[in-house]
């Protein structure tokens, strides 16, 4: 059977992956923080959680000598921070910073080699739309996701006669508690300005991470797909 790891894993849209990983066959390693309850009450045979803070160098490490060799990667760790730049403290910076861009790429370096031996495997990075087009008020955040999205785009070559492929996704407003901070009007506002009319599912999210990851995108490389309801395309 093939492994995977998915980081983030006990949130909305990382729960909904493992559940569609294991529905597609893999024996998952599902990496969460602080909640593992959602993840334990799945009981799966194929499911191990295994709790670190990526938001240290410790934690990388941690994960990475708890699971050993994988044939998919999904990096999908990370937090939002909403605010004026002014306002945003360098303890924060460096906590985002570290979470989605120092992290990921620490367990990539040490994941990959053995991806490189058995000459296949497949990563796919949690990006966000604002990685693309950028947020007033989330000025960090855009900066972090935009940052995925280039380290996808040079990985994806650097990987390439590997037979590695490197992708991502990037979700737009997704009905997660991510969401909870906007205001029933709010909510409102943004689903009218979403041409579909509506709020994603985090199960939509899976299910573009599971293609990514399959057979059937075996020529797809250094992409990021939008799952965002024709929203800012």
């Amino acid at each position: 059977m093939k492994t995977a790891l998915v980081t983030g894993a006990s949130g909305g849209i990382g729960l909904e992956i493992v559940q569609k990983l294991l529905a597609d066959g893999y024996i998952v390693f599902a990496h969460y923080f602080a909640n593992a309850r959602p993840l334990e009450q799945l009981k799966d045979e194929c499911l191990f959680p295994i709790q670190s803070d990526l938001s240290t160098i410790e934690g990388v490490s941690q994960l990475v000598k708890s699971i050993g060799h994988v044939d998919a990667l999904v990096l999908n760790s990370g937090t939002d921070l909403i605010g004026m730049i002014q306002d945003v403290s360098e303890q924060k910076l460096d906590h985002l910073i570290h979470l989605h861009l120092k992290s990921p790429f620490m367990l990539v370096k040490k994941l990959i080699p053995s991806m490189i031996q058995n000459k296949k495997g497949s990563i796919v990075v949690t990006s966000s739309i604002w990685g693309q087009t950028g947020a007033a008020l989330e000025v960090a955040y855009s900066m972090v996701k935009g940052g995925q999205i280039s380290f996808v785009k040079a990985l994806a070559k650097e990987l390439a006669m590997s037979n590695i492929r490197v992708n991502a996704i990037a979700p737009g407003a997704i009905q997660t508690k991510m969401m909870d901070v906007y205001s029933k009007e709010e909510l409102e506002t943004i689903e009218e300005e979403i041409p579909m009319g509506r709020l994603g599912d985090a199960k939509e999210v899976a299910s573009a991470v599971s293609y990514l990851l399959s057979d059937e995108a075996s020529y797809i490389t250094g992409q990021v797909l939008s799952v965002n309801g024709g929203w800012y395309c």
